[in-house]
């Protein structure tokens, strides 16, 4: 396999670029828009699932390789551009007990670092929060990244290679002949490779319904809001209520986010903005007293159980998919990027690809 076509240029298309360069295939990678723009932009940047035991064993595994992988490679990006992702050593506090789910057994399994604290230890953690919080977990290896900054990071490490990359052209149809894809095609021009990946988040199945599969990937749609506050009065990624708490480095607050069935619709409500800061507020109180700054809306690439499609299109054997991420794009994409190089090139695996293999538009096993 001599060159590859990505189309999709978020984090999962831009680190799947990046791996298969690193191989020495020859990699173009097409954007209907700027590179990075969807959900990568828009989420939160927490290198965790929120209330990771909740998610099939799958996830786990891809979210554990990535957190691994992570350092490294930002470290790399970071030295080669000089850019600053804010990769950074937050800490998760998830407040609350959780009696039926049993987090510690999920810890012990996959040996996480993770403690149970009480009311003095969450105060002692996060001195700002209410107090009527009496228990919680403690992940103090989690850590964070900006999204636009990771995005950027990626983009400007990715032009120094000899990855192609072309922006503002959509992709409109896959041509396929024998059992394999002969070109895709844009409204501007055509393109041909040995091989070709989809990895474009919400819009996958639309683009793949033409080649006669559902992946039953779909938009989910997330609001967030941001305030302008002060550095250090928010010192680590807070859950509670299905929310998170995000402090960023320059004092900014990330609060978010909701879980919004309705297409590709990315309007924002003021509804929605009001809960969203009343959660804020009801957790810490100190935050009442902060201006919004932004309140936006990202689609996310949701699927079954949140667990992505990785791998071959079971029809067309040179076309691949790496897409449906749900929530947890950013936490599972260097993972998600190195199996799927290691699929294509027929190298060793890191993880299992059963697991996360498309088959009759279901690839959501456990």
């Amino acid at each position: 396999m001599n060159s590859v076509i990505i189309v999709g240029g978020g984090i999962i298309g831009l680190l799947s670029a990046y791996e298969l360069d690193k191989s020495g295939v020859k990699v173009t990678l097409i954007d209907r828009q700027q590179f990075g723009q969807e959900s990568s932009w828009a989420g939160g940047g927490i290198i965790s699932p929120l209330y990771p035991w909740r998610y099939p064993d799958a996830v786990t595994r891809l979210a554990k390789l990535s957190q691994e992988l992570y350092p490294a490679l930002i470290q790399h990006m970071q030295q080669a551009t000089g850019l600053d992702a804010e990769y950074l050593p937050s800490g998760m506090l998830v407040l609350g007990d959780y009696p039926n789910e049993n987090p510690q057994a999920w810890a012990a399994k996959y040996d996480i670092q993770m403690q149970t604290v009480d009311a003095v230890e969450i105060q002692q953690l996060e001195p700002q929060i209410n107090d009527q919080y009496q228990q919680g977990f403690w992940f103090p290896l989690v850590h964070q990244v900006r999204n636009p900054r990771l995005v950027a990071l990626a983009k400007a490490f990715v032009q120094n290679t000899n990855i192609t990359l072309i922006e503002n052209q959509a992709v409109t149809d896959i041509i396929s002949e024998a059992g394999k894809v002969t070109e895709i095609r844009t409204h501007e021009s055509s393109y041909q490779a040995d091989a070709y990946v989809v990895s474009c988040g919400a819009w996958t199945s639309s683009l793949l319904k033409q080649t006669g599969i559902d992946t039953g990937i779909k938009p989910i749609k997330g609001q967030m809001l941001l305030l302008k506050g002060p550095p250090g009065l928010v010192k680590h990624i807070t859950l509670s209520e299905d929310r998170y708490i995000i402090p960023r480095k320059d004092g900014r607050i990330l609060i978010g986010s909701t879980n919004e069935d309705c297409g590709f619709e990315k309007d924002t409500d003021p509804g929605v903005k009001k809960e969203l800061l009343d959660y804020a507020i009801r957790t810490i109180p100190a935050l009442n007293t902060l201006e919004i700054e932004h309140h936006w809306a990202g689609l996310r690439p949701g699927s079954t159980k949140g667990i992505p499609c990785i791998g071959e299109h079971p029809q067309l054997g040179n076309l691949f998919i790496n897409s449906g991420h749900y929530r947890n794009g950013l936490v599972m994409a260097p993972a998600s990027a190195r199996l799927l190089s290691e699929i294509m090139l027929k190298k060793p695996r890191s993880l299992a690809e059963k697991d996360y293999a498309l088959c009759d538009g279901n690839h959501n096993k456990n």
